[in-house]
């Protein structure tokens, strides 16, 4: 406990210094919004264009006039750069061109990193583009002054970037005795725009001076601004162009071997499987607005693996989505409610891992596909120029067969996942000057069931409306977002559900829920309303509430970890963005939660404080204290009582190393523990970023983690005329390095390295039963098996607590020790804008250890001492544009 006081006195130090330094400034003057800029570009469609050289001596140029003026962002808000910038824009019937000078008075220190598309390394100048004018979207084109671009779909008024997004355009740099230059030429077909006759569209520019690290822009942005598009300049002079339909057509073929170690007597494992198999992507510009995306026999081989990790708690593991086709303008479809996971759209259920299991008393051998095949997917989805935000996704997922071998030699198939439809309808409609939304969602999951499949949802249904209003200048906002859903099936189906972790309707002591075996549905609501400040001056807070009904079941379609809950929170945040002596930028955060369940049992109650700083030398350092004062929970016990944990204490601290340098390093520490030791959390992490060569970047982030828990969920038995509810101490631990080599000969050819060695090991001992779950103090609520009561028989733990002499119950071993390695090795060449070809090498390694032995017996035994899988698979697309 002393190492968190003291994490709390550094805390408060920093904190009040912070404070102090900020009092010390004059007086500020009275906010004002900057004046909004306007540029006037100019046709040049009866004249030659440019050539994209990075040098502006064609006469095209002259049309137009350099805009400049950009004023510093970060860190000196609203003072002059270090080094300025200008552009120009001109304009013909199929393409936007942009001239950018970047000044530099020292060009041989120009930072000229090197790195995949969306890298953001080194020296670059952006221009974000808000074509449809709606003061919520936009389009990004980034480019560095080594030649490499990034772009970005811009949404919710600056709070998601989509990297995703990989338009064709075409830019060249140069580097010259001023600073250096870029020339750009952005088809119109790339972009999304109304029919008008003349056009008014949002423009941002962006330069980052690197070694200065410092962000200057054309249009000036106050800090704390309420959003990011909202405060664009105004491009205008643009006549006559019209909406250009896109066409594009991306067929790919991939050539596949898998080697992996054969397993004597299984013919399903004989060392190796080859395939070669092929499929198509296509966008549609249906109107110059709405796009439709196609996949047929989608692939995604090229994609890096979940990372490692391991939940005791009976929970799901929430990853985040990776799949290009369903991660691109995700953003449409998103319907986020409660927290950042719970979503009534998860992409990864299309394509999931088949729920049916073909495995049974009599099976020698099984052949289970890895995941389900996704026929088809299609897409529709844009912006109006009336405000409309149109989703629409419908996705095929086939039939799915596991091959079986019994130990009689016969030889049949069985279902272990069925036809199944995906459907996805997400609208918004901005209106009161873009100011305000209102929308709506709805899902649909549909089954073609089969008998042995019964404890499937036959389908699934989930819809919303959600809503946004802005005011004084998107200072402040009111939203929210309700949710209904309804599952269907058989009775056993249902069952199952009421009966799952994100339910536990069989909880003892819960009189408002109960499992009732002859339903056949369930119907459940949920949603949210918060209300809050966003922007304006250097105070934000926001306060709101989170309802999910016992009833409510989101995963056929989407994700939703605990139903049965009621939330309240707050959190205020003070930013302190005027740079001083001795930082750049600081701001300190409050947050405040607590639940109930909906009989109205207080279950928790949480705080947190944080702090951070960026110091003048571009150091940063974070540290916070949280605490639960309550804390009960309904499902540790899987289905027993309400269970009561320690109020628990935890602070941690983190600094990092400036990261322009070549050798940057972040070290955090964080170290929690309840009263009476009842579970604790200790974490050691080490980050570092090695960039030796402008071509060459190398990563590692290492942890260590420790959980001790005195009260670990083991098994639970009949006993009596009820239920024994066995808990023990576990000794938990995990370690994982991430390791990442980026190597990039140029910005169209590149090489990448991910590695990631993953192991848990967790020791049970003092195994105890449950005796008064809400008492307040351990040694009541339970009670330990003396060694009278318990023994170990090969891997049994046998109960005698009445010691009798006979075995009252009984519960397997639960020591584990579980290791998983992972990698990726993957060449890339963009052989042509928008076409490339991928050569990737893939290794994994998964198996059980001995919980007894230390971390390295476990590496040398399980990661260096076994044979890897390898997949060795060539990629290659070409994409047509017609």
């Amino acid at each position: 406990m002393f190492r968190v006081n003291l994490i709390n006195l550094l805390f408060f130090m920093m904190s009040l210094s912070a404070l102090i330094a900020q009092s010390e400034q004059p007086p500020k003057e009275t906010i004002i919004k900057p004046i909004q800029k306007s540029y006037l570009t100019t046709s040049i469609a009866s004249q030659t264009p440019p050539e994209l050289d990075g040098i502006f001596n064609e006469p095209v140029w002259d049309l137009v006039d350099w805009a400049t003026d950009y004023v510093e962002n970060q860190p000196d808000n609203g003072t002059a750069p270090t080094e300025q910038t200008k552009f120009k824009i001109i304009y013909d019937e199929k393409n936007l061109y942009i001239a950018v000078r970047c000044y530099d008075a020292v060009p041989e220190d120009i930072v000229k990193r090197l790195s995949r598309r969306d890298g953001f390394e080194g020296d670059w100048v952006e221009f974000n583009i808000d074509s449809y004018n709606d003061n919520r979207t936009g389009f990004s084109f980034t480019i560095s002054a080594a030649g490499v671009k990034g772009d970005e779909f811009i949404s919710q008024n600056g709070n998601n970037w989509d990297g995703s997004w990989n338009p064709i355009w075409y830019v060249k740099t140069q580097i010259d005795e001023k600073g250096w230059t870029a020339e750009m030429r952005i088809p119109l077909s790339q972009l999304r725009f109304s029919a008008d006759e003349e056009q008014v569209w949002g423009l941002q520019s962006t330069r980052r001076y690197f070694r200065a690290e410092e962000r200057s822009l054309w249009q000036p942005v106050l800090p704390n601004a309420p959003g990011w598009v909202s405060e664009f300049g105004e491009l205008r002079g643009i006549k006559g162009i019209k909406p250009q339909k896109q066409l594009e057509v991306q067929p790919y073929t991939v050539t596949q071997l898998k080697t992996y170690p054969e397993e004597e007597g299984n013919p399903f494992r004989d060392g190796s499987d080859a395939r070669l198999t092929g499929g198509v992507d296509a966008k549609i510009g249906i109107t110059n607005d709405l796009t439709l995306d196609l996949t047929i026999n989608p692939d995604f081989g090229q994609v890096d693996a979940d990372p490692g990790a391991i939940a005791l708690d009976g929970f799901e593991i929430f990853f985040e989505e990776r799949r290009p086709f369903f991660v691109e303008n995700k953003n449409i479809f998103d319907y986020s409610f409660g927290n950042n996971q719970d979503n009534l759209f998860f992409s990864r259920r299309i394509g999931r891992s088949p729920q049916g299991s073909a495995f049974g008393a009599t099976t020698a051998y099984v052949d289970q596909p890895e995941n389900t095949t996704i026929l088809g997917a299609a897409k529709f989805s844009g912006k109006t120029k009336d405000g409309w935000s149109v989703g629409v996704l419908e996705s095929l997922t086939s039939k799915e067969f596991a091959e079986v071998i019994n130990e009689d030699g016969s030889e049949v198939e069985t279902l272990v996942e069925p036809l199944t439809n995906y459907f996805v309808g997400r609208a918004q409609k901005d209106f009161n000057d873009r100011n305000s939304y209102i929308g709506g969602i709805f899902t649909a999951t549909n089954r073609k069931m089969e008998p042995n499949l019964g404890f499937l949802h036959d389908n699934a249904y989930s819809g919303g409306i959600d809503f946004k209003h802005n005011w004084n200048d998107r200072t402040f906002y009111i939203e929210g977002n309700t949710v209904l859903s309804q599952v269907n099936g058989t009775a056993e189906a249902i069952t199952e559900t009421q009966r799952s972790i994100v339910h536990l309707f069989q909880r003892e002591g819960a009189s408002h829920v109960a499992v009732d075996t002859t339903k056949t549905s369930l119907t459940g609501t949920g949603g949210r309303l918060e209300f809050g400040k966003g922007g304006g001056g250097n105070w934000r807070y926001n306060i709101g509430g989170v309802w999910r009904s016992p009833e409510l079941e989101l995963n056929d379609i989407g994700f939703l970890r605990r139903a049965d809950d009621i939330q309240q929170y707050a959190g205020v945040t003070r930013e302190f963005n005027k740079p001083t002596s001795w930082y750049r930028r600081a701001n300190i955060r409050a947050y405040q939660s607590s639940n109930h369940d909906f009989e109205g049992n207080y279950n928790q109650f949480y705080y947190q404080l944080v702090g951070f700083v960026n110091f003048k030398n571009n150091w940063f350092a974070e540290a916070g204290s949280e605490n639960n004062a309550a804390d009960f929970n309904n499902s540790v016990l899987r289905g027993g009582p309400r269970f009561r944990n320690n109020g628990f204490n935890l602070g941690f601290l983190y600094v990092g190393t400036d990261s322009r340098k070549k050798l940057s390093t972040t070290l955090g520490y964080v170290f929690g523990e309840a009263r009476e030791q009842n579970f604790g959390f200790t974490r050691y992490e080490v980050r570092l970023n090695y960039q030796p060569l402008n071509s060459l970047n190398v990563s590692m982030t290492a942890k260590y983690e420790s959980r001790p828990d005195k009260t670990q969920y083991v098994a639970q038995s009949d006993f009596l005329q009820g239920k024994r509810y066995i808990t023990a101490a576990i000794d938990q631990e995990t370690i994982s390095t991430v390791f990442r080599v980026n190597y990039t000969i140029n910005p169209n050819l590149s090489i990448q390295y991910y590695g990631e060695p993953f192991i848990a090991r967790g020791k049970y001992s003092d195994f105890n039963y449950v005796n008064n779950p809400i008492a307040t103090d351990l040694s009541d609520r339970v009670t330990t098996y003396t060694t009278n009561q318990i023994q170990l028989q090969g891997d049994t733990y046998s109960i005698d607590e009445n010691t009798d002499g006979i075995s009252d119950y009984s519960f397997g071993k639960p020591d584990f020790a579980f290791v998983q390695y992972r990698s990726n090795l993957v060449v890339r060449w963009e052989y042509i804008p928008g076409s490339e070809v991928f050569f990737v090498w893939s290794q994994g390694i998964n198996g059980n250890g001995i919980a007894e032995n230390n971390f390295r017996s476990i590496v040398d035994n399980q990661i260096f001492g076994q044979k890897p899988e390898n997949i060795f698979l060539i990629k290659a697309t070409y994409r047509f544009v017609l």
